[in-house]
């Protein structure tokens, strides 16, 4: 039951996400009934899983919800802004709910919450009204409200008994029979007339509240003896088209059960045309129209709904549920395995055993064709998180009073799911923070001749094996000057220290500052930015803050693809191995080159041109030893737009790595961001390139 209940908490989560979409996109589009459908489907089929597992508390606050919603697809209930708004508090309880519910810690504080949410859904009289049609003063055309039997007798009806006049007496119990035209052209002459055979045809035109079904019902004991084509009227037409659009299957249904389900078709009709089916091999929607069982709109609804359902299903069973924590142990063998292999590569280069040369390479090669696959599994894309901040952008300008538009771009970037997870919360303190410190309120973004609607862009994409985040917003800015005078008074910078644009920037990460006077319920108490930027540097990261008084603020965001498995690009200084991520290398250059000049005291070289910073690894990683200053070579490495060089004294070219992470007491060492087993079976240190380039930069403007 375990593995069950996980399963319906899982979907359920899945589904309540898709109902909050469906509410956000119908509030910034407008109405859209594929849209209160799918939330309609979402609480339905909540409530009926719930009801499986006897989660009483979970069917009875979606029933309500579900007979709302039902009003809704209707058009006999307005989806406004304070239906939409409580409906999403309805999502927001209906998931904490489950969750508690699932759990076996369901509390009747919350359940007496729920009670008072659907209260508030039931105390609007406009909601529990019809706010459209009114059938009293707009009546429906005759065309939409008669439908038309046509019967054919055979000629031996009278013989087997059938009174043709009472099929029609007891079709006066159903309804109103409005006309009836008899067919006088299948009486034959005088001659070839037989008193004893029936050649009685009557096409009615009938009106009443019912189904297909019923209707065929009244002449049920006859459809052995009489052709019955029964057509419905225009608005039941519709009704079946909509019945077919609204149909979810967790199976391929076939044409005829479809049209059976929705009441276009009686059993009778489809067993019929089945059996001329099999006579000329038509297809059955071919003779459903021909026979006139079916109009071909009908017809064409229940085939492209079929189709719909085809294509779901296909994807659905390209798709398994995998457990994170299985993936993470397969990831983990996998590593074990590259380490295992390096160990084997190395033994068979000491003991020149280079008939395996070929072996060892071929095994390389699909242990790194497993590693790739093996990551993929654990990759997401970005999207889902970055369509979660919808909810947080509406609810967020709602209470500020201001007007916000989310734009999305990028949310098809993928990375592993363990960062995605681990970035949700720095995303969302930085999103808050743009919305409640970087855009203004439109009177003030009017009077600055802005226009009134601020605009918040998160974006993403690949560089470099790495992936960036961007968070920008067109509202006012960091206040450098305020955030300066804020550091004095905290003692993080001195008076007469002089700070360049960037460096004051880079104060907002520092503890306790904000630029807020007055802390509100979303930020301005200083605690935060700080926090944020070590989250992100926990996870191997970077963060950076460009901002323009006026104009706006961006920040970037670079985290590592993977926190597992790397390529990386091994070198060597005072006889200790260190590994550089490959992506970020961009060149190696031989130190003894004559081309350029190096100036030590200042800390950078003259690169083709280029004024670069540097720094020697042995000397700043304080690794004891002699450096070896008569070969040594300058590795360069770039991370976003900034480039500097590690001076090495060795180096051993590319390997796979699997990344260890350092212990507790070396979380804060700077400048490696963890280690790796070689094959040998020694560990070498993978360097933090963000962290050694900002070094490098802070050294050359320090001299």
């Amino acid at each position: 039951m375990t593995e069950l209940t996980d399963t319906f908490l899982q979907e359920s989560l899945e589904l309540l996400e898709q109902m909050e979409e469906a509410l956000l996109a119908i509030e910034e589009q407008g109405q859209d009934d594929e849209l209160i459908n799918s939330i309609f489907r979402s609480i339905h089929t909540i409530k009926g899983a719930a009801g499986i597992f006897g989660y009483a508390e979970i069917v009875g606050f979606t029933h309500p919800v579900e007979t709302v919603l039902d009003a809704v697809r209707h058009h006999q209930r307005a989806l406004d802004e304070d239906l939409s708004s409580l409906l999403l508090q309805c999502k927001d309880h209906l998931l904490e709910l489950t969750q508690a519910t699932v759990a076996g810690v369901a509390s009747t504080e919350l359940i007496r919450q729920g009670d008072e949410i659907l209260g508030q859904m039931t105390s609007v009289e406009s909601w529990t009204q019809p706010h459209t049609d009114n059938e009293e003063e707009t009546p429906l055309p005759e065309a939409e409200r008669q439908w038309l039997i046509s019967l054919r007798f055979r000629q031996d009806a009278f013989r087997n008994g059938i009174d043709a006049v009472s099929f029609i007496r007891y079709l006066e119990e159903k309804g109103r029979i409005v006309d009836v035209l008899t067919l006088q052209h299948l009486i034959p002459a005088s001659s070839d007339y037989d008193p004893e055979s029936c050649f009685l045809g009557f096409d009615i035109l009938f009106e009443g509240n019912v189904s297909k079904q019923s209707l065929f019902s009244v002449f049920e004991f006859a459809e052995d003896d009489c052709e019955i084509c029964i057509l419905p009227p225009a608005n039941v037409e519709r009704e079946f088209i909509e019945k077919l659009s609204q149909m979810n299957s967790d199976h391929l249904d076939r044409l005829g059960e479809m049209l059976v389900n929705v009441g276009a078709l009686t059993r009778h009709e489809v067993e019929s045309a089945l059996g001329k089916q099999q006579q000329n091999e038509e297809k059955l929607g071919e003779i459903l129209i021909k026979e006139k069982a079916a109009s071909p709109a009908t017809v064409s609804a229940a085939l492209n709904k079929q189709t719909e359902n085809k294509a779901k299903l296909s994807a659905e069973s390209r798709l398994i549920r995998v457990d994170s924590e299985k993936l993470g142990r397969l990831i983990n063998l996998v590593g074990e395995m590259v380490i295992s292999n390096a160990a084997i590569r190395l033994r068979v280069e000491q003991d020149g055993l280079t008939q395996l040369n070929d072996s060892v390479t071929a095994a390389e090669q699909l242990v790194e064709d497993i590693r790739d696959t093996a990551l993929q599994l654990r990759m997401v894309q970005i999207g889902d998180t970055f369509s979660r901040f919808r909810r947080v952008v509406r609810d967020v300008s709602k209470d500020l009073g201001k007007k916000i538009e989310l734009q999305i771009s990028g949310g098809d970037t993928e990375l592993d799911k363990t960062v995605v997870e681990k970035i949700t919360d720095p995303l969302t303190h930085l999103v808050r923070n743009s919305l409640d410190h970087g855009i203004e309120v439109p009177s003030q973004r009017l009077a600055n001749g802005k226009p009134e609607t601020g605009i918040l862009l998160l974006n993403a994409y690949h560089d470099s094996g790495h992936v960036v985040i961007e968070i920008e917003d067109d509202g006012a800015g960091l206040d450098l000057d305020k955030l300066h005078a804020k550091a004095i008074q905290n003692g993080l910078v001195r008076e007469d220290q002089e700070l360049n644009h960037k460096e004051l920037s880079q104060l907002i990460f520092a503890p306790g500052l904000s630029t807020k006077d007055q802390a509100s319920n979303l930020s301005g108490r200083g605690v935060g930015m700080d926090v944020v930027r070590r989250n992100i540097e926990e996870l191997r990261g970077s963060i950076d803050l460009a901002t323009e008084s006026g104009s706006g603020t961006k920040i970037t965001i670079r985290l590592p693809l993977t926190l597992a498995i790397i390529d990386g690009f091994m070198v060597g200084a005072n006889n200790e191995r260190y590994v550089i991520p490959l992506a970020m290398v961009e060149e190696c250059v031989e130190m003894s080159s004559d081309d350029w000049h190096v100036e030590e005291d200042r800390q950078y070289i003259n690169l083709r041109g280029e004024v670069l910073p540097y720094i020697r690894l042995a000397s700043f990683l304080r690794v004891p030893g002699e450096s070896r200053h008569d070969r040594e070579s300058l590795v360069v490495v770039r991370i976003g737009n900034e480039r500097a060089g590690f001076v090495v004294d060795s180096l051993y070219g590319e390997l796979q790595t699997v990344i260890k992470p350092l212990g507790t007491i070396f979380r804060n060492f700077n400048g490696i961001s963890g280690s790796t087993v070689l094959g040998s079976g020694e560990v070498a240190l993978i360097l933090d390139v963000q962290g050694l380039v900002n070094s490098a930069h802070a050294q050359m403007t320090m001299h």
